[in-house]
């Protein structure tokens, strides 16, 4: 398991997409990237853990601990509250597309259809992947069932 866990981490750290050594499922290498204990929170919080440890495929444009802390003071901790649960699910079910959608693919895609049930919309811009206007950092990051993709900022659904 640590073997398991630091080459993940490594994969995380260093950007090297190596498919071969996704062990671990979204929510397992988002734990292990250590840059992502917000979102783990929020989706522990919005009862999704089950969902992104499940089969997929997932795609999940996931938001940094930094992305997070952008946030207007205080709409983070609103949105933990028990009753917001519906809003955060919907927030965060935006970030997941169904599918292994590769860096390649977004290439080509001007939008694709979140679990959520919105469009996501995608840009490329000389390198640059923008996903709603928040840039893919790093992507490709390979898990057992499906691929994260690292965004700088939280996305929202167009009804948020």
């Amino acid at each position: 398991m640590i073997l398991r866990t630091v080459g993940v981490l490594s994969l995380a750290l260093f950007g090297m997409a190596a498919p071969m050594l996704a062990q671990s499922d979204i929510v397992d290498t988002a734990v292990a990237a250590g840059s992502f204990t917000t979102l783990v929170k929020a989706v522990q919080a919005a009862g999704l853990v089950d969902t992104l440890k499940g089969s997929g495929p997932f795609t999940v444009f996931a938001p940094t601990d930094d992305a997070f802390a952008k946030l207007p003071p205080g709409t983070l901790d609103s949105l933990l509250k028990p009753e917001n649960r519906d809003k955060l699910r919907a927030i965060l079910l935006y970030h997941v597309v169904p599918g292994r959608v590769d860096a390649a693919e977004i290439g080509h895609l001007t939008s694709a259809k979140t679990v959520e049930g919105s469009r996501v919309r995608f840009q490329v811009n000389g390198g640059t992947v923008m996903v709603d206007g928040a840039r893919v950092v790093k992507a490709d990051i390979p898990a057992s069932n499906g691929l994260i993709h690292v965004i700088d900022a939280v996305i929202l659904p167009p009804n948020q």
